[in-house]
């Protein structure tokens, strides 16, 4: 597979940018990492860094592709969580960070995502929002509930509370992990805080993203996104992947048909090893 990233992250009017994200891309895949760190309580920079750090190692020691990849992004999840209660205890004083986190694994043309929290995942196709996560936050309960409308999920006062998080508590962390999804040329997978999504309707990302160069649209909508709330902008940062292509670098089309037709025809998958033993042996059969 061939992907096109962009990614942007912007202080907003805050002091601090506690905010994380990053691009794994490996042979085999891909990985989009996103860490929102909790404000109103000591360091949330370093939880989101904890997160983007613990998952950046992990994946060095366990190059893709993943096995079980929603298996894989649990154990990414709790390892992360484990790393940043580690973290915080060896501040001095001790404190208990904790962060948003969203993760998207892409391999063998397909995506899993996983959340905790209000950082969201989308899979746009042809400008539209396929899939959204759903947030783990107070405010998204009382809509899910139909206790306030939409519009007022905007402007609750309590629209910045979390329901679930890593870090800050003992406790396993509850994770949402979605299905594999199968990929399309075009596809963007986009990965983004509360500061990016909470000022931007899903149709204003989808009808922008989609029109240039990934890093030149998510900078647009970032600083849509900031300028939206100033002066009380939050910390706006987004990662994003588009499927270029479903095909292997340097591959032909006729050799990704082929290898599609032995993947699902077990007569063809027979037929292609007979030809490989044949050649491997051919020297020895004259």
């Amino acid at each position: 597979m061939q992907f096109e990233f962009g990614i942007t992250s912007r202080l907003g009017n805050r002091q601090i940018n506690q905010d994380r994200l990053t691009v794994i891309e490996q042979a085999a895949g891909a990985l989009l990492v996103l860490g929102d760190g909790l404000g109103g309580k000591p360091g949330g920079d370093l939880a989101a860094q904890t997160l983007v750090d613990t998952i950046t190692e992990e994946l060095n020691l366990n190059p893709l592709p993943a096995e079980q990849p929603e298996k894989f992004l649990h154990e990414l999840l709790r390892r992360a969580h484990h790393a940043i209660l580690m973290a915080g205890q060896e501040q001095q004083p001790a404190i208990a960070p904790g962060t948003t986190a969203v993760l998207c694994l892409v391999q063998d043309r397909k995506a899993w995502w996983a959340h905790v929290g209000d950082s969201r995942f989308y899979l746009f196709r042809n400008g539209l929002p396929l899939y959204r996560t759903q947030d783990h936050s107070y405010v998204e309960q009382l809509y899910q509930a139909g206790r306030i409308s939409l519009r007022h999920t905007h402007d609750h006062p309590m629209r910045n509370y979390v329901t679930r998080c890593i870090g800050l508590q003992t406790r396993d962390p509850d994770v949402s992990i979605s299905q594999a999804v199968e990929l399309r040329e075009g596809d963007i997978l986009l990965l983004c805080s509360d500061g990016f999504w909470e000022p931007l309707d899903d149709a204003r990302i989808g009808a922008v993203i989609g029109q240039g160069r990934l890093s030149d649209t998510l900078a647009e909508l970032a600083e849509e996104a900031e300028a939206d709330r100033y002066p009380n902008a939050d910390n706006t940062s987004a990662v994003a992947l588009k499927v270029v292509s479903l095909q292997q670098p340097g591959r032909g089309r006729a050799a990704e048909d082929r290898q599609r037709r032995q993947e699902t025809d077990p007569l063809a998958s027979a037929i292609a090893e007979i030809e490989q033993a044949i050649k491997k042996y051919e020297k020895e059969m004259k």
